[in-house]
């Protein structure tokens, strides 16, 4: 089980760096960038309410991967 929620955070993490390098080359509308931007993007809102962009920098895909490598260790740590 704590493979699986290894796995998960991994990938989770993997997509949003892919979010955020997608968003600099990728019309928003390209049905990969949607997809990707479907799973991504209800994590990332609250975080934007909280967090405001500094000097035009969003650091919440940031604070995300953090939350997301955290929890991930959490429940690790709570299986094993």
């Amino acid at each position: 089980m704590a493979l699986a929620v290894n796995s998960l955070a991994q990938i989770l993490v993997l997509l949003v760096i892919i979010s955020v390098l997608l968003s600099y080359v990728m019309d928003p509308y390209h049905p990969v960038r949607r997809g990707i931007d479907n799973i991504i993007q209800p994590m990332l809102d609250p975080l934007r309410r909280i967090i405001p962009p500094v000097g035009g920098l969003d650091f919440s895909p940031l604070v995300l991967i953090l939350l997301i490598q955290f929890l991930a260790r959490i429940i690790v740590g709570l299986l094993s």
